[in-house]
């Protein structure tokens, strides 16, 4: 009888945990963060040496993609912080990226990059800042 009511109790433990996680799982992240960054024009300069690039944000989401800029990717969120966040995304094509932003102030941020692009691997660091309005 004792180890019957052990185990209806474990039962019980697992069904709620899985329950607790999915619904966890279902909320939506909010990566606020990234809604803190001041829309206008931004500039990319490369860790690496590489040209700058301009970047017109509107939301702060555009800096998870910029390797995929126009494709339709599904995103999972590994990290959703008040001053960070880390995205990890997958493209049609077998194309995927994993991007992390530091926000240091609402008008400079930190971003570094990695996947693959049209089948070669990509890794970047850079930092952005916001140099005006949109063109």
């Amino acid at each position: 009888m004792l180890k019957s009511s052990v185990a209806a109790l474990r039962s019980i433990i697992i069904v709620a945990g899985l329950a607790a996680g999915v619904a966890v799982a279902a909320q939506s992240p909010s990566l606020s963060m990234l809604g803190r960054l001041e829309p206008g024009q931004w500039q990319l300069r490369f860790r690496d040496g590489s040209p700058a690039q301009q970047i017109c944000l509107k939301t702060g989401r555009e800096l998870i993609q910029l390797r995929h800029q126009n494709s339709k990717c599904s995103r999972y969120v590994i990290e959703d912080g008040s001053d960070e966040v880390t995205v990890q995304y997958t493209c049609r094509g077998a194309n995927y990226g994993r991007t992390s932003i530091r926000r240091e102030t609402g008008s400079l941020a930190q971003v570094e990059s990695q996947g693959i692009a049209g089948g070669l691997p990509f890794q970047f660091t850079a930092e952005a800042r916001r140099t005006g309005t949109c063109r």
